[in-house]
């Protein structure tokens, strides 16, 4: 299995996954013809997308599903709930609930907890090797915390630094309140937290994901998780908004 977050934050998130013979996003927060684009700057075309699993229909995480689903063969895999409140045609589409299979690939859905109608978080297997993709959640179930633990692959939201967010005059109280708040982002702590205790030897690769550019630096960021989870040989990357990372090998 193959990873690259092709862009991650407010102003748009989507991540690409591929096994031997699945190829999937996760969220088209860009508008097509971007994601287009980014898909092939890694090689990949974008007729070959076979699904799309969508986190929630907040605009930074559906911007280019539309659009996407009708040009290209790509499935939109969504709640009946994420449907509605979507509130547009897509041409090709399946409701899930905990379980889907697209050939070589399982995806588990997570329920998260934001201020949207519906939102879930994702484990992708393939060849018993797992990925977590989490963002967007003012917390994390305690229910789902045995399912989370020991994978190869985190992508976990660290979305702000506390004090810089309460601090950011250019925030007022109630959406600050709203960010910290059990329906709103995970900060740097709450990321560092969970990740401390989901961790084990299987796990490789953590990205931190959605940072936020206001309220929040990469520097910042890692810093918290390390000094949580003290040295091991854990491989940590920061997931950007302008530009993808590498394709990581899981």
């Amino acid at each position: 299995m193959r990873v690259c977050v092709l862009a991650s934050g407010s102003k748009g998130n989507c991540c690409y996954i591929e096994t031997k013979q699945t190829k999937i996003l996760i969220d088209i927060g860009l508008n097509s013809l971007t994601t287009e684009r980014k898909l092939k700057e890694i090689n990949v075309d974008p007729d070959e997308i076979e699904g799309i699993f969508i986190t929630h229909t907040h605009k930074d995480h559906v911007e280019g599903l539309r659009v996407f689903n009708k040009k290209h063969k790509a499935k939109a895999y969504l709640t009946e709930i994420m449907y509605k409140e979507l509130n547009q045609e897509l041409k090709n589409y399946e409701f899930i609930n905990d379980k889907t299979i697209i050939k070589d690939i399982t995806v588990t859905a997570i329920k998260t907890s934001h201020d949207a109608e519906d939102s879930n978080g994702y484990i992708i297997e393939n060849e018993e090797k797992e990925v977590v993709y989490i963002t967007d959640t003012g917390y994390i179930n305690i229910k789902n915390h045995k399912l989370l633990k020991n994978k190869n692959m985190y992508i976990l939201e660290s979305n702000h630094d506390v004090e810089m967010l309460m601090n950011n005059p250019n925030y007022p109280y109630h959406i600050k309140q709203r960010i910290l708040g059990d329906k709103g982002h995970l900060s740097n702590k709450d990321s560092s937290y969970y990740l401390k205790k989901f961790i084990g030897d299987n796990t490789k690769h953590i990205i931190l994901a959605h940072l936020s550019e206001h309220n929040n630096t990469d520097e910042l960021a890692l810093k918290t998780l390390k000094d949580t989870i003290g040295d091991n040989n854990i491989d940590i990357t920061v997931a950007y908004q302008e530009k993808q990372t590498e394709l990581i090998e899981v």
